[in-house]
Order: structure tokens, then sequence, then C-alpha cells
């Protein structure tokens, strides 16, 4: 069985070199790979944190790394719930392809808080992005895209505006010119309609009312001001949506 890869003998004791940025800041722009040590080892859940240990992502002042010196296995929940600090945890785990591991701050035994997460996905070490800065680039980027379909569309517009215009006054051009009035044709059909008039009979006399009916007042005798007294009350004018009922109204 494969044993888990120790440090050099220089480095025993001591910290590697300081990475490009430190431990806990965001380098979601960076990954890590190890070719010759996958070559060496399996990646594995027993292996995977020896193999994370290596990268740039690993904070050297972590409890992992006490329990390493210590010859204890660097994810033990006994040993790390236990002690307070910085630490990670192994929260996911599809072998051989994916580990997900958690950063976070211990308190006590009950109290964890989460700071920052990590993945090895097929050898390859990221950092996770946080929630907000994810939300923050797919909405800018769906800004973008919702920008420059406003922009094409107010070209294509303005295009068609454009042409609209034009087709309008050539058509309204063309109208004029065939609406042009011709007086001579206009007296030669009302010559037509007065003979026609002559030889018609005259139209008969509408029937009388029948007994009883009483004509409607006209609007000048409802409006005219010598039939109004001035002490008479006005009948309100009907409401052309209330008095219509219920049943007349407009359903929306």
């Amino acid at each position: 069985m494969a044993t888990p890869p120790m440090a050099p003998p220089s480095m025993e004791g001591t910290p590697p070199p300081m990475a490009v940025q430190p431990p806990g800041t965001d380098m979601t722009g960076i990954c890590f790979k190890d070719q010759l040590w996958l070559n060496s080892y399996p990646l594995d859940r027993n292996l995977v944190f020896d193999y994370f240990a290596i990268s740039p992502f690993y904070d050297w002042t972590c409890n992992n790394e006490q329990l390493r010196q210590r010859s204890i296995h660097p994810l033990d929940p006994s040993h790390l719930s236990k002690m307070t600090g910085t630490e990670y945890s192994l929260n996911e785990v599809m072998e051989p392809h994916l580990f997900v591991f958690r950063k976070q701050k211990r308190d006590s035994p009950e109290k964890v808080t989460p700071m920052l997460t990590y993945y090895v996905l097929d050898g390859t070490i990221y950092q996770a992005p946080q929630l907000c800065n994810v939300f923050a680039a797919r909405i800018g980027r769906a800004l973008y895209y919702i920008s420059k379909a406003f922009t094409t569309a107010a070209s294509k517009l303005e295009k068609i505006g454009y042409v609209d215009s034009e087709n309008e006054a050539a058509a309204f051009e063309s109208k004029v010119t065939k609406e042009t009035i011709d007086f001579k044709e206009v007296k030669r059909v009302d010559h037509i309609l007065q003979s026609l008039q002559r030889k018609l009979l005259p139209a008969p006399p509408p029937p009388p009312f029948p007994e009883g009916y009483v004509p409607a007042p006209t609007a000048e005798a409802e409006n005219g001001p010598e039939t109004q007294q001035a002490g008479e009350p006005q009948q309100p004018q009907m409401d052309p949506i209330i008095d219509q009922g219920p049943a007349k109204r407009m359903k929306f």
C-alpha cells in the first residue's frame, strides 16, 4: 500500500515558502496540479489532504498541520473538535474525481464558522468563489447582453423609422396628386343630381302621431334660460358607467 508523501528533510518543522498570495485571500484566479505526485500516489480520501497540503491554498497554521506533526490523521474529527482555531474538513467525496474541503474557524466543539471552500477536481485544486461574487458576475453578464440587445434593437428601429418616414412622404404626395379636385366634374355631377331630383316625386309627409303621444322636449327647451327657474334643482347627468348597471359594465 502506498504511503503518504513526506516533506523533504530540509522542510521538516518549518512551513514552505510563502505563496504568491497568502492563504485565505481571493485566489480564485489560480489553480494547482502536481502531476508527479498524482503519478506516485493514489488520490483517495486518505491521501487527498496530503496532496492539498502542498498547494498554495494550504494554511500551515491550521489545526490539521498540528495533528500531522503529531502523526495523527489530519482529518480526524475526534481530535479537531477538541481544538480551537482554523481547520480544514472534508465535506464531500466522489472518489477519485471530486473532493471538497471547507476552511472553517472553530470556537468550540459545537460552534464552527465557515470561511472558504476548496475542491479537487480530477487532480486540479481550485478555490470556490463566494456566492456574492457569483451573483455579481452573472448579473453583470446578463446586464451586458441586455444592453447589447437594446442597442441592436434601437439601431434597427431607427433604420425602420427612417424608411417608414420616406414611404409615408411618398404616399402622401401621391395621394395629394390623386385627390386633386376637378371642378368641371363636380358641376357635371351636380347637374345630374338636380335633373334626377326634378324627375322624382316629392317625398310624402310623415305619418301623424298616435293619440295620447306627447313629443319629448327639445334640447333648446331644456337648456333655455327663459324656461328654467333659478330655484329649481337640475337633474344630474347620467354616468356612462354607473347607470349602465353591473351587467352592462366592461370587464377587464
